[in-house]
Order: C-alpha cells, then structure tokens, then sequence
C-alpha cells in the first residue's frame, strides 16, 4: 500500500505530466473527435461511469470507435468501423482519460478502472486495488493488451472473462500496489508508448 509522501509523488507526476502533454494533443483530440462523430453518427466523445480509487465512481472519456448503442463482452469488433477498429487498436480512443488524470480521477499507471460489479465486488485483501486511482496503463493492462482478440476466441468470453482474466488482473494489481516505485511506473509508461507506436 502507497504511503502518503509515495501518493504525492504519484500525483505530481501525474498532473506534470498531464500538464505537458495536453497542449501537444488537444488538437488531435479534437479532430479524432469529430471524424469520430463523422463515422459513428454520435457525438464523438462520450463518458461511461467506472470505478476508482475506494471504489467512487467517476466518469471516464473516450473518444466514440463502436456504432449502435452496446456491445457484448467478447464480439466488440462487430460493431466497429474501419476508423473504430483503428482508434481500438491504437489506443487512441483513450486519449481523452489525460483529463481524467488532470482532474485526479485517474493516474498514467495503474489498474484499468472497470464497470460496476469488479472491483467495487472485491473482498479482503484484494481490496487493496482500490487505494490507488485507476490508471491508463499497468502491468496487468499491458499483459492483456489483445483481451479483445483473446476474448473474442473463447466459446464462453464472458465465464472466461470472470475465471480467467478477471482474477489474474487481481493479482497482478494487488503485487503492483504493494510493490510500487516511481521508477516502476515509468518503465510501464515507457513500454506502453513503444507497443502503441
């Protein structure tokens, strides 16, 4: 679990970081957003609530890559465009969360924050995940970079959503709460520009 001096140093990375970046991408975003408005016949930039840190909600921005109204865990492709499958692939789609860690309801590194019925669900020990903001990247987000592709071949996506993936994020979070380092964070940040390149 972080200390108090480790959850300052998190966050002031956080906002330096956020504050440095957001003028060098405000303009892509803005144009991803319209194109993306342009392909999906929604407005294209939308919010879903999530859980964070101590298991408030918040909500999260995304820059719109499905059409219609839902998807199915497991068959998200089916409902994506060309542009959408791109924006997905690239990670652009989560561009906008930089606001989510400019404002502190997220953090550059951490635990992807999940809907309703995950992480607020957790018991015991596991709640641990929850004293840290969720982040864009982690371990566990970097590990489950295809989950899309992997869920989209089992016959099952949901019932291996929640038996397989779903419990070895637990632990791969639970192991980067109570192991973190500055250094740390930076290498998975690091790592997740080099595989979205």
């Amino acid at each position: 679990m972080l200390s108090l001096p480790q959850k300052i140093v998190k966050r002031s990375f956080d906002l330096a970081l956020s504050l440095c970046l957001l003028p060098i991408v405000i303009l892509p975003i803005a144009l991803l957003v319209l194109w993306a408005t342009w392909d999906t016949r929604q407005w294209g930039l939308f919010s879903q609530q999530r859980v964070g840190q101590y298991g408030r909600q918040f909500p999260i921005y995304k820059i719109r890559s499905l059409r219609g109204t839902g998807h199915k865990l497991g068959n998200l492709e089916q409902y994506a465009s060309g542009f959408g499958n791109w924006l997905r692939r690239s990670k652009l789609d989560e561009w906008p969360q930089l606001f989510n860690v400019l404002i502190g309801d997220m953090s550059f590194v951490g635990p992807r924050p999940d809907v309703e019925g995950f992480a607020d669900a957790l018991q015991g020990n596991d709640r641990v995940i929850l004293e840290v903001k969720p982040g864009i990247t982690g371990p566990a987000t970097l590990k489950y970079a295809n989950e899309d592709q992997l869920l989209s071949q089992q016959t099952d996506p949901v019932r291996y959503n929640n038996e397989v993936i779903w419990p070895d994020k637990v632990e791969i979070n639970k192991k980067y709460v109570r192991n973190w380092c500055f250094f740390v964070d930076l290498k998975y940040i690091i790592h997740s520009f080099q595989i979205n390149l």
